[in-house]
């Protein structure tokens, strides 16, 4: 089994994900190797969400004023408002 790297990048980790997904369509995968891919594709979706979660915060949006000046502000998601 692919141990879980501690780094991996948000791409990566979908890429691994899908390989997970795959793995345990196959018929031929034992109940502890379903387990454990399933334990490590859990990790990694939650790994995404921060990921994700952290890229959000970072995003900030250009809007215009009235006056015609471009203002910056914090991304707000629809969870957050």
């Amino acid at each position: 089994m692919n141990e879980i790297k501690t780094e991996m990048n948000f791409e990566d980790s979908i890429k691994r994900l899908d390989e997970i997904s795959a793995s345990l369509e196959r018929e031929n995968v034992s109940l502890e190797d379903a387990l454990t891919l399933y334990e490590e594709g859990v990790k990694l979706v939650r790994t995404c969400n921060e990921q994700l979660e952290t890229a959000e915060r970072k995003i900030k949006i250009l809007k215009m004023s009235h006056d015609g000046e471009l203002t910056e502000e914090n991304f707000v998601s629809e969870k957050e408002a």
